[in-house]
């Protein structure tokens, strides 16, 4: 399977408005000493909608450069102009990213029809395999099973995060198109039940500051380990909660600050989460021993 397991859906450290690119280099570091599978850049944990192009693009620059081929990566590519995330996929893939995640476009709302047009455009100007990233809780449209099969028949287009949290689709994609298109989790608290109905990995929030338990978690999967699995799901289940409690990353980014990962700072219109929030955070942090 070209991409399975625990990939990191890394976000991006800032200092005083900036990209923090010292704090991005150590995060980096920690996850890879951590055993992650995998990293993503300048998703929307990357708070992608609030980079300008030349940060989008540097981040993915970066992070290519500090992995030297560790682990593979897939790069954040998408945009709801079709010409805009074909500038981004060029990008990534002379940059050498591994793979491409490309969200359906947010905001336009593109008919079936629509999605099918923009994702084949992005194919065949790429030159990487591309992951269809559908979530429809903030792109307001979803993408069938239908299309998807369609667009699977494409050699480049080759697998589906999935943020929808319905731990039925697995199986009827495997069902549908078969065995090798990967499935990839996008919603960390359905991502083990997700794996027991045909997925291959997550794309995770909570990695960033749970990479080891989460690699242990995927690793333990694969060898069968039921019962590991399970109690570090359990562990870490409070977790995955608190950082979805208000915008994602604002408790995220509050987490990483506590371990030491990098500042909370986030980019308008996100910003410092509520003292009840911070709390819960905090909690659940000590639930999964990480502080």
């Amino acid at each position: 399977m070209l991409f399975s397991g625990s990939y990191t859906a890394l976000l991006t450290p800032f200092s005083n408005g900036k990209v923090d690119y010292d704090s991005y280099k150590k995060l980096i570091e920690h996850q890879i000493t951590n055993g992650t599978h995998g990293l993503v850049p300048v998703g929307t944990t990357g708070e992608s909608p609030t980079l300008t192009h030349e940060e989008h693009k540097k981040v993915i620059e970066v992070c290519i450069e500090q992995v030297n081929g560790r682990v593979p990566i897939i790069a954040g590519a998408g945009s709801n102009s079709t010409v805009e995330a074909i500038d981004f996929l060029k990008h990534a893939c002379s940059a050498g990213a591994d793979g491409l995640l490309v969200v359906t476009p947010y905001y336009n709302k593109p008919t079936q029809a629509g999605l099918k047009a923009h994702y084949l455009a992005l194919a065949e100007k790429s030159s990487k395999p591309i992951i269809i990233y559908d979530i429809p809780g903030r792109s307001v449209i979803g993408m069938t099973d239908e299309t998807m099969l369609e667009l699977s028949k494409h050699d480049l287009i080759s697998g589906i995060k999935d943020a929808t949290a319905d731990l039925g689709r697995p199986t009827r994609l495997l069902n549908l198109i078969g065995e090798d298109f990967i499935q990839l989790s996008g919603e960390d608290g359905t991502a083990l039940p997700y794996l027991a109905a045909g997925g291959h990995g997550c794309i995770s929030v909570t990695a960033n500051i749970a990479p080891n338990l989460l690699s242990r978690m995927h690793n333990a999967w694969k060898q069968g380990d039921i019962e590991n699995c399970l109690n570090i799901n359990k562990k870490l289940m409070p977790l995955h909660d608190a950082l979805f409690c208000e915008t994602s990353p604002g408790p995220l980014k509050y987490a990483a600050s506590l371990l030491g990962l990098c500042s909370d700072e986030t980019r308008l219109p996100i910003v410092e989460i509520y003292p009840e929030s911070k709390e819960k955070v905090q909690s659940a942090l000590k639930i999964a021993e990480l502080i």
